[in-house]
């Protein structure tokens, strides 16, 4: 009982975000949970979340993740990792506001890096890499959510540091790093398509082998070459910001070269709407993870 009492309450769509970000169970890194950048989401709650170019946010996916990091940080589970040292951090303090939350899955199963996008502004984790990450770790996949300076450069820089650091620490974090993943919706998708066919070493980082599977959702990205890896795509057909013609052009491209690929088109859709909760592309998710499972 004594344990029990020491919790403090869960968190609910009335709960100010600003308690989250304040929440001394998150020693620091609760801020991260949400846009470094405030000029990018509004609303005071959970429940009013909004951010900037994004469509069918879930208030319920929201709280359900934000407890979750609670939950696990109050059990003393690992639940965000530093991935640059106190010196690079001092030389570029940029980097004090980067870090991979992570969503674990099974002990010795596969990994994803999840990115959430924002046009390379801000990074949009509550509603783009949060909810995949925690829905993969439901699946028993290990699951990383990357918070990464913006900037297209800088945020790739983020990227194959975060990789390296999951394959430098596999062990203690207990996860397999043949054929991962890498996620992501917007210029997130950016990020998991420029790792995937430039690799690690072109930002920085040692070599370590390309992902097995790239999962891309909703960008206008259209660079391709014969080392890609297999590559899953979905996105709206109403989307303004990302063409769903020029994600199935490159795609077709891809295929004529015998890379693996996957292709939704969802009717009506909009740009940014994340695991489609409540529409058309609802359970986009477990194809893609199909996809990803076939490539294994």
């Amino acid at each position: 009982m004594q344990g029990e009492e020491s919790k403090s309450e869960t968190y609910t769509i009335n709960t100010q975000i600003s308690e989250v970000i304040e929440d001394p169970v998150f020693d620091g890194y609760g801020r991260l949970i949400f846009p470094v950048n405030s000029a990018y989401y509004s609303g005071n709650t959970l429940g009013e979340l909004d951010f900037t170019w994004y469509n069918n946010i879930d208030p319920d996916k929201t709280v359900e993740v934000v407890n979750y990091l609670k939950e696990h940080a109050e059990a003393g589970d690992a639940v965000f990792y530093d991935i640059y040292t106190e010196a690079e951090k001092a030389a570029d303090p940029d980097k004090e506001n980067v870090g991979l939350f992570f969503f674990k899955g099974n002990p010795g199963e596969k990994f994803a890096v999840c990115n959430a996008g924002g046009g390379f502004a801000y990074v949009a984790a509550l509603h783009d890499s949060f909810p995949h990450a925690l829905e993969l770790s439901k699946m028993g996949y290990n699951a990383f959510a990357l918070i990464y300076r913006p900037g297209a450069q800088t945020a790739c820089e983020d990227l194959a540091r975060a990789i390296s650091f999951i394959f430098e620490h596999a062990e203690e974090l207990e996860v397999d790093t043949d054929c991962y993943s890498l996620w992501g919706g917007s210029a997130g998708a950016r990020m998991a398509a420029y790792l995937g066919t430039y690799g690690t070493a072109a930002f920085g980082e040692d070599d370590y082998p390309q992902p097995g599977a790239v999962v891309m959702q909703y960008t206008g990205y259209n660079e391709y070459s014969k080392y890609d890896p297999p590559t899953y795509v979905c996105v709206g057909t109403s989307d303004g910001i990302a063409s769903w013609r020029t994600m199935q052009a490159r795609l077709d491209a891809m295929d004529a070269l015998g890379i693996p690929t996957e292709f939704h088109a969802y009717e009506g859709l909009y740009h940014g709407f994340g695991l489609g909760t409540g529409t058309v592309a609802e359970g986009w998710i477990n194809d893609a993870v199909a996809f990803w499972e076939k490539q294994m």
